[in-house]
């Protein structure tokens, strides 16, 4: 039967970085309290305010096709998951297919929030298995700092900016997207949102002097949702799939809170070991922190290895999907030394935390 598999992944984050030492002189915080609540440490910022998602993205795109070695004239189709589109129009696809030079594609955006990389891969996955499409693109790019009110000291310390990019192809082989499960309940719309923009609330002097263009989030509410909707979702494709704990090698949540995924992989019971993170790093990327995460630590994923990915937004939509990875990928020394920094970096903080 065939399947739809990631062939190649690749990452972009901007230069800048946001520490919370920096964001601290910013608005009423520290680095202690964004810590020990959400496990973030620094943010990546791309400050070019001529710059939209779109930069970003095309910056992921462009590796993902030099790394693969694949010709733009080959991508028959690119999905843009975003939440921080350039403009309400044209998509941020569209631009991103033009600036990488695909000529021969079609390109769209999907609004899934947080949840948009699982949801898009699930649209390539289909379009593929129809035979509809032969090569497609999925990348997530989130310039989140478009939408962070940085005098609201409960919601700016979350954000970062970052892009990520699959190629996806089919195959005959038994690796590649095995299943997916999604989810939206409308009534999580006043917890977490940007009030005004859109053409419920168009922008006007007053919704601009409410500061209504930023990201709205009631914590509590969406923590409580996140973490029993992602272990459901989690839990339900591992029991349709026959997939005990065990034979999971990589659990790797969608960034948005290192509590909620201390929670969710506590709750499965899976090895701390397994579960990919480095919101400390990046902060919460939206669509953009799977795909980011995936990137970061493809050489220790192998070629069969069982992933596990879920994610929760605004919406509320979420959902989990089991994946067979496709190739290897071999560590560069730089990439090595960084880990092992990385691990020791970790095991400190953690040591700080308890």
């Amino acid at each position: 039967m065939l399947n739809a598999k990631i062939s190649g992944i690749a990452s972009y984050v901007p230069d800048d970085i946001l520490d919370n030492d920096m964001l601290s002189k910013m608005v009423d915080t520290n680095d202690e309290w964004i810590t020990t609540r959400v496990g973030i440490k620094e943010r990546r910022v791309l400050k070019d305010e001529s710059k939209g998602s779109s930069f970003l993205g095309a910056k992921a795109v462009e590796k993902l096709l030099q790394e693969t070695g694949t010709s733009p004239d080959e991508i028959d189709l690119l999905i843009c998951g975003t939440s921080n589109p350039d403009y309400r129009f044209p998509s941020t696809a569209s631009i991103i297919a033009h600036d990488c030079g695909l000529k021969n594609c079609y390109a769209y955006d999907i609004q899934a929030a947080c949840a948009g990389f699982i949801v898009s891969v699930q649209a390539a996955r289909a379009y593929i298995q129809a035979g509809i499409y032969k090569k497609v693109i999925v990348v997530c790019a989130e310039k989140m700092t478009s939408m962070v009110d940085y005098k609201d000291r409960a919601t700016c310390p979350l954000f970062g900016d970052a892009a990520g990019a699959v190629l996806m192809e089919p195959t005959e082989e038994p690796v590649g997207v095995i299943d997916g499960e999604f989810h939206v309940d409308g009534e999580g719309l006043p917890h977490l949102l940007m009030k005004a923009g859109g053409s419920a609330r168009p922008a006007s002097l007053e919704t601009v002097a409410n500061r209504e263009h930023f990201v709205y989030q009631e914590g509590r509410v969406v923590y409580k949702n996140a973490v029993r909707d992602m272990l459901n979702s989690t839990l339900s494709v591992m029991k349709r799939n026959n997939l005990s704990i065990e034979e999971v090698d990589w659990l790797v949540p969608h960034q948005a809170n290192l509590r909620i995924i201390e929670a969710v992989a506590g709750r499965t019971k899976i090895d701390d070991s397994k579960v990919l993170i480095n919101i400390q790093s990046y902060g919460n990327t939206s669509a953009a922190s799977i795909p980011l995460c995936l990137d970061e630590f493809k050489y220790k994923i192998k070629k069969g290895d069982k992933i596990l990915l879920t994610a929760f937004g605004a919406g509320f939509t979420w959902g989990a999907m089991y994946l067979i990875w496709a190739f290897d990928t071999k560590p560069t020394k730089d990439q090595l030394k960084k880990e092992k920094e990385a691990e020791k970096k970790r095991g400190k903080e953690k040591k700080e935390n308890d």
